[in-house]
């Protein structure tokens, strides 16, 4: 799993990098904060998951969950509020559950310092 989350961590990154290009040249102005926030997190979350592939060796499969969290929370929440942004309607529940999973995500990393291997 290994490359796995190193692999998506570099293509997280390279949706943060395009989306905060999309947000300065084609959002509209009074959207680029909600987009800007969207960005951010997929940033940070890009280098959990980078962070993630490194560790998963030792941490085990609580490291493994964590890269899972942080995948599907990216796609949810970084997801629903670039379509916010770009749209102006709202996905509802969709960022609050992408955003649990991405606290949960940190919390199973941090569980699998417990129990490394």
């Amino acid at each position: 799993m290994q490359r796995v989350w190193v692999g998506l961590g570099g293509l997280a990154g390279f949706g943060a990098v395009a989306m905060a290009a999309v947000a300065a040249h084609v959002v509209a102005p009074e959207a680029r904060g909600i987009v800007a926030s969207a960005v951010q997190m997929e940033g940070w979350h890009a280098l959990a998951l980078l962070f993630t592939g490194l560790w998963s060796p030792r941490g085990g499969r609580l490291a493994d969950a964590a890269g899972f969290a942080f995948t599907l929370g990216i796609i949810l929440f970084c997801g629903a509020v670039y379509y916010l942004g770009l749209t102006g309607r709202s996905l509802g529940p969709v960022p609050p559950a992408g955003g649990t999973l991405l606290m949960i995500g940190w919390l199973l990393l941090g569980a699998s310092t417990l129990r490394s291997r």
